[in-house]
């Protein structure tokens, strides 16, 4: 069953996830859409029930607003306008929509039948899957964070034994990560599961790279290269599963939504690759996943996992990757991680983690006079990283974790705590 759909275009308004996010709370499916999505483009996309053209401070791009095309007004589709002048749409808003407005456009005005829920996206995925990858082979990269582990869990059930999974340990995982991903799916995947340690392979490649989006594309067209070779030694792999969820797609930017940072797998791929694409969350935000690994049988543990970034520790050691600043992040992270257990905070923070910048201070040591560098903590509340608050830590625990830093982690004499949201700030630092 094709889900009624509402598509929001992406008229400059930084609130576009918002109102996604919203329509879908609706019981109705919703996509964010370009400004110059064509009449052929938006009718392929089906089932499409109502148009939202949401305007907003970012509609002006090189010196010229932006406008959508005439033949949107002429589809027999209900269409309504906020903060868009040069709109010919019936309804038109100049303030942002109501929660009222918003429901009487998309259950009544467009008639959109609200069957959008987690348990009929993981059906019909399921059986999306079955229809694409049929008797073919897929590889799939097994971070062990929430995001590939679901992917995983689906093609398991669209698939079975037809799935590969591929742990490339890149020298840029938490503390005994890999091996904890190893224990965690041997026993069901079996000779499925492979491990390939790459540690020195990517930070040789990464010797001498600053810059945060040269480091992305460095470390996703490595992975692609280590799946290339290890596909090569299996037989009938056509497909590779990656775990893009739709915050990863929206970040990545379009010509009105800025791009905030490019991720490992979105726009980071080569164009020779081999494998045809896979992406079965693509559409979901990160609370949405979550959901969807519940519905599919995934532990709690699993699925409220600590998120982590594809390039890992490798966008936390700010600037170029050297060994005395890896070193310093996995450990003090391996701390904070330790005491918000101890605490209990790790049920109550949404992500919580360490980056260590490229400078250094003064300081003293035993006596001795130290020139070595801080460490950031960062640790805040979220739905689905397109926004987060600042989680308070008590001092006593605070206290604590500045001690245990300072004095169990080398290459290290001062510790500082990021009280900045997003935005302005973003969860990540590069």
């Amino acid at each position: 069953m094709i889900q009624d759909k509402i598509v929001i275009i992406d008229l400059g308004n930084t609130d576009n996830t918002d109102l996604a996010r919203e329509v879908r709370s609706l019981g109705v499916y919703s996509e964010i859409h370009p400004h110059d999505i064509t009449k052929d483009a938006l009718l392929a996309l089906k089932q499409v029930k109502g148009i939202i053209l949401y305007g907003g401070i970012n509609r002006n791009v090189d010196g010229e607003d932006v406008v959508v095309s005439d033949d949107l007004y002429n589809l027999d589709i209900p269409v309504i306008s906020v903060d868009y002048p040069q709109s010919k749409a019936d309804t038109q808003l100049e303030e942002n929509l109501t929660g009222a407005v918003l429901k009487d456009f998309v259950l009544n005005v467009s008639g959109a039948n609200p069957t959008w829920n987690m348990e009929n996206y993981v059906t019909q995925e399921i059986i999306k899957l079955k229809e694409v990858i049929q008797d073919k082979k897929v590889l799939l990269a097994l971070s062990g964070g929430v995001d590939s582990s679901v992917v995983a869990a689906l093609l398991i059930k669209a698939i079975g034994t037809q799935l590969h999974c591929v742990h490339v340990n890149h020298g840029l995982m938490r503390k005994d990560e890999s091996q904890a991903v190893i224990d965690m799916f041997q026993g069901e995947l079996k000779d499925n599961l492979i491990y390939v340690d790459a540690s020195e392979r990517f930070l040789d490649k990464l010797k001498g790279v600053s810059d945060p989006e040269a480091k992305r594309k460095i470390i996703g067209h490595e992975f692609i290269t280590i799946f290339d070779e290890e596909s090569s030694k299996l037989d009938g792999i056509e497909f590779l599963a990656q775990g893009t969820i739709y915050s990863d797609v929206v970040e990545s930017g379009t010509k009105t939504t800025k791009t905030v940072k490019s991720h490992h797998n979105v726009g980071g791929l080569p164009e020779d690759m081999e494998f045809k694409l896979v992406e079965p969350l693509a559409t979901l935000f990160k609370d949405e996943v979550r959901e969807a690994g519940l519905v599919l049988g995934l532990s709690e543990a699993m699925v409220y996992r600590q998120p982590f970034p594809g390039p890992g520790l490798g966008i936390r050691v700010l600037g170029e990757v050297t060994h005395e600043r890896l070193t310093a992040a996995r450990e003090a992270d391996a701390i904070l991680h330790e005491e918000f257990v101890k605490s209990g905070l790790n049920k109550t923070v949404w992500q919580y983690f360490t980056a260590v910048p490229d400078f250094k201070s003064v300081g003293v040591k035993d006596g001795n006079r130290t020139y070595a560098y801080p460490v950031l903590i960062r640790a805040v509340n979220a739905v689905d990283g397109m926004s987060a608050t600042i989680e308070p830590i008590p001092y006593e625990v605070l206290d604590k974790i500045v001690d245990r830093i300072l004095s169990e982690v080398p290459y290290v004499n001062r510790v500082f705590y990021d009280l900045s949201p997003k935005p302005v700030a973003s969860i990540e630092y590069e």
